[in-house]
């Protein structure tokens, strides 16, 4: 059924929900939002922590928006996402709670757990310190767990625990509050593990697809993080990705996320996501076990972002072009080595982070090695 059409847009407005932001993720969101108001050939309004009254506006909030919000009807209306309940826009979503005695917020469903269950790792959310350790216990006689702040990004804010001791101080270090409202991820932990992404966006008129393989680099403090990714991507939905991949672990993370996101449209209303991408590892169990899972999902502008909307521009001004390679980078240092043809959308020293260049490049289609 096609979508019912959208208001009239009078221009693309970038929404700082207020969520924390830091200086080189506030620069590469604003080239971004400049970059798809090119593509939908629509004024650039700037940004603003609040919907303008006198305006129709096509959004790019920087979080995932809690409904109701006004104006957004349709994923016409938005790059992102519109969920029913807050837990929906973050890592709690992807596990079950430790049994029905524990604490749920507003909005949990059973359906969803029951629905995704196949597409996601062995864990647990808590919203309670006691359900944490409970869920831990569980865990920990299979091997160390991976304990996760749901708000943790770029592939900060976890780490490993080996026994309920280190479980019990981690959770002492955390807010009563930040439990309650957040929760917590517990999930066994993988070794030798590969990241990928699945995802698509939908804008205006056109619908990309991609799977994708995320880099790490070592950040300015030595600690591992998030450095990238790349993305292969495809004009239409997630069967003509399919079709481009004879892998079958590619095509068992394009299942997966398809799983994943089904449940969430049939399981929460409202559930509006023109940005989709999903964060799919694949790793050794503590049994020696295999294993792949969504690890979590980002409804949001985010890490690949850049990548996807440089694509896009490359779609919408060639309509005979079928597929292509994108890829966003991000570099730590005073002088890091730019990749060939690379677009610089940041480069300085922040004061959060220090010296990061941060940039996007693409390139003709070409298979990815076969995982």
């Amino acid at each position: 059924m096609a979508d019912p059409p959208a208001a009239p847009v009078r221009g693309v407005l970038l929404l700082r929900t207020g969520q924390a932001c830091a200086e080189h993720e506030r620069v590469v969101q604003q080239q971004l939002a400049q970059s798809l108001a090119q593509v939908l050939r629509l004024p650039f309004l700037g940004a603003a922590s609040m919907l303008p009254n006198s305006t129709s506006c096509y959004l790019i909030p920087d979080a995932t928006l809690i409904a109701p919000q006004p104006g957004i009807a349709t994923e016409l209306d938005l790059y992102g996402a519109l969920v029913s309940h807050p837990f929906v826009a973050g890592k709690a979503i992807s596990h079950p709670l430790v049994d029905s005695t524990a604490t749920a917020p507003q909005g949990w469903s059973s359906e969803f757990i029951a629905r995704a269950a196949g597409a996601v790792l062995p864990g647990f959310s808590a919203f309670d310190r006691h359900d944490a350790l409970r869920a831990g216990r569980l865990l920990l006689p299979a091997g160390p767990l991976r304990a996760k702040l749901v708000e943790g990004r770029a592939g900060r804010g976890q780490c490993v625990l080996h026994d309920e001791r280190q479980l019990q101080a981690w959770l002492d270090e955390l807010p009563d509050a930040l439990l309650r409202e957040q929760g917590v991820v517990l999930e066994q932990n993988l070794t030798q593990v590969s990241t990928y992404s699945v995802g698509q966006l939908r804008v205006g008129p056109w619908c990309l697809s991609y799977f994708g393989q995320q880099r790490l680099t070592t950040a300015n403090d030595g600690a591992t993080v998030y450095g990238g990714s790349d993305l292969w991507l495809v004009r239409g939905g997630y069967s003509c990705l399919g079709d481009h991949f004879q892998s079958p672990l590619i095509r068992l993370a394009i299942a997966k996320t398809r799983c994943y996101e089904e449940a969430a449209e049939v399981s929460f209303k409202p559930f509006i996501a023109s940005r989709r991408n999903c964060d799919v590892a694949i790793g050794l169990a503590p049994t020696g076990q295999q294993l792949m899972g969504v690890l979590e999902q980002s409804w949001r502008i985010g890490g690949a972002s850049s990548a996807e909307i440089q694509a896009l521009q490359a779609f919408a001004a060639d309509p005979d072009l079928q597929h292509l390679c994108a890829s966003s980078w991000e570099l730590y240092g005073k002088n890091p080595v730019v990749p060939p043809q690379g677009r610089i959308l940041y480069q300085g020293n922040d004061p959060e982070v220090g010296p990061i260049t941060k940039g996007v490049s693409i390139r003709p289609w070409q298979p990815p090695v076969t995982p």
